[in-house]
């Protein structure tokens, strides 16, 4: 006896109609379940550093907020900035946890002993540590080791060899060559800095590049307009949802932070030495590429290696004219009043600005205290300051197209006054 079909229904023909209608179904769920995480688990935030002081957290709209808490090791002033901790932290990270927010705390790197520094961070932060992202803050302003790739590594080996924790090391695009291979060297997250723009924005669904280094997180704008703060914000996409974030914030899981005591190593009085001879010769031999990627990396040495590059190359001496004037470069986020400050110039009124409006000055341009503005000489060939007004077409007419790719400018082709163009 056949018994194999026993107590089964027979098979019976599903009407054509029927059939059709639930295959539909059936491929309706499967792409909701495709395509639904993905757009959900990206988070928006932004990042705070000394100059955003009163900002109030808990209203200002975000999935995560990322606090700047110390920089170097000590002996930095300026804003919330006091002996280098953020003395505001505490009530800026207090604000986004209460109100349901992620959160990360950063270090500003200023290139001095890198374990010293990790331990400066840690001792300060020891309250946050497996709660928040440890992350680093690697760029080129004021920072005496940038160019050195072993620099953020050390720092990120210490502060694992602290807390057990990864950071995230952030860092803008052109500066990416410093911290490639981090990822799988030392499981860290990387956090790319690049504009396409300067407009102001809101938080963008998918900003421009994103991805493209395989980033975990991108910070597409320093201009950007969140409701419940008037100034301008670092806007940024993390790609992952609040499990990944936590994930990078505590690793396996653990409790409270329960630290080894550290006692940082104090520094010298004097800053380490940048041989801005070998940082000409990197310039001319193209290794920071045009501005305003060449700006961005040689940050506050700018000017000083310019002057030696258009020197040999037979262009003149760059930089300022005045005798005793201080030039400095504008940094992402910075006012006239926030550098008048940092620097202890004062008054506002006695720098002078590109665009020749204090009110108005944008990241990478150079301003300067006590004399004219920068006017940076040619180097071998045609250099153009850009003036109020001014577009690629004006300066370049039916060359403009040639003019943006050589200044590594993209689509809207957005200049600014006090840019270089090459």
């Amino acid at each position: 006896m056949n018994i194999l079909n026993k107590g089964k229904p027979k098979h019976k023909r599903m009407n054509p109609r029927r059939q059709w209608r639930k295959l539909l179904t059936a491929l309706a769920v499967a792409i909701s379940m495709a395509v639904a995480p993905a757009a959900m688990a990206d988070m928006n935030g932004y990042d705070i550093s000394n100059w955003q002081c009163g900002i109030d957290t808990a209203t200002v709209p975000a999935d995560f907020v990322i606090v700047g808490t110390t920089w170097g090791s000590g002996g930095v002033y300026g804003g919330c900035l006091s002996n280098g901790v953020n003395t505001d932290a505490n009530r800026q990270l207090a604000g986004a946890i209460n109100s349901g927010k992620e959160t990360g705390v950063y270090h500003y790197a200023r290139g001095g002993n890198p374990e010293t520094e990790a331990r400066f961070f840690v001792d300060n932060v020891r309250g946050y540590v497996h709660k928040s992202v440890l992350v680093l803050d690697w760029e080129a302003q004021d920072n005496a080791a940038w160019g050195d790739k072993q620099w953020p590594r050390r720092w990120a080996r210490e502060v694992k060899r602290l807390t057990g924790v990864n950071p995230i090391i952030y860092t803008m695009d052109s500066g990416y060559w410093q911290v490639a291979g981090m990822e799988t060297e030392l499981n860290c997250g990387i956090w790319i800095a690049q504009y396409a723009t300067n407009m102001v924005t809101g938080y963008q669904t998918a900003p421009w590049n994103i991805g493209a280094r395989g980033e975990v997180m991108r910070q597409y704008t320093s201009n950007g307009s969140l409701n419940g703060w008037s100034g301008r914000l670092d806007l940024n996409k993390f790609r992952g949802d609040r499990a990944a974030w936590r994930k990078y914030a505590n690793p396996d899981d653990k409790g409270t932070a329960n630290l080894p005591s550290v006692k940082p190593t104090p520094q010298p009085t004097t800053a380490p030495t940048v041989d801005l001879n070998a940082l000409a010769t990197r310039t001319i031999r193209g290794d920071f590429g045009n501005d305003p990627a060449r700006r961005q990396a040689l940050g506050g040495n700018y000017a000083a290696v310019m002057q030696i590059v258009n020197s040999r190359l037979g262009g003149g001496s760059g930089g300022t004219a005045a005798t005793g004037s201080r030039s400095v470069v504008v940094r992402s986020g910075d006012t006239m009043c926030a550098i008048a400050e940092r620097t202890g110039l004062k008054p506002v009124s006695a720098w002078r600005v590109p665009s020749g409006d204090v009110n108005r000055i944008y990241p990478g341009q150079i301003v300067t205290y006590g004399g004219a503005s920068v006017s940076i000489a040619s180097s071998g060939v045609g250099g153009h300051v850009v003036r109020s007004g001014e577009s690629l077409w004006s300066i370049y007419g039916s060359g403009w197209q040639s003019a943006a790719a050589r200044n590594g400018i993209r689509s809207p082709y957005v200049i600014y006054p006090g840019q270089y163009l090459r």
